[in-house]
C-alpha cells in the first residue's frame, strides 16, 4: 500500500478516494479526513494525509511484534527494536534500519 496525501494505491492500482477497498484480507477505508489500512493479521494503520499516523494492534499479537513499539509487552526497554533484534539508541538509526526499497 502506498499513500501520498489522499492518493492511495494497492500493488500499483489506485484506490478511489472515499471508496472502501477489500481484497485478500487487506482493507482500505476513509474515516473522516483519514485513510486507514487494516490487515487480517490484526494491524491497522491510519494516516491523516499529512503528519499524524496511528497504529493499532490486536491484543492477540501481544509479545509477537517488533519495531517502533518493541514486542508489544508494555516494556519500554524493547522499543525501537531493529530487524536484527538489537535496540536502536536513536530514532534515525531505527528509521534507517526499517527502510525498504
Amino acid at each position: 500500500v502506498v499513500a501520498q496525501g489522499r492518493n492511495v494505491s494497492v500493488n500499483g492500482a489506485a484506490v478511489p478516494e472515499g471508496r472502501p477497498y477489500l481484497h485478500k484480507g487487506l482493507g482500505v477505508t476513509w474515516p473522516g479526513d483519514w485513510v486507514a489500512v487494516a490487515s487480517s493479521l490484526g494491524v491497522r494503520v491510519a494516516w491523516d494525509g499529512h503528519l499524524a499516523v496511528t497504529v493499532t494492534v490486536e491484543p492477540e499479537l501481544r509479545g509477537g511484534t517488533w519495531g517502533l513499539c518493541g514486542t508489544y509487552t508494555d516494556d519500554p526497554a524493547d522499543d525501537f527494536m531493529l530487524p536484527d533484534g538489537d535496540i536502536a539508541a536513536i530514532a534515525a538509526t531505527f528509521g534507517d534500519a526499517w527502510k525498504v526499497p
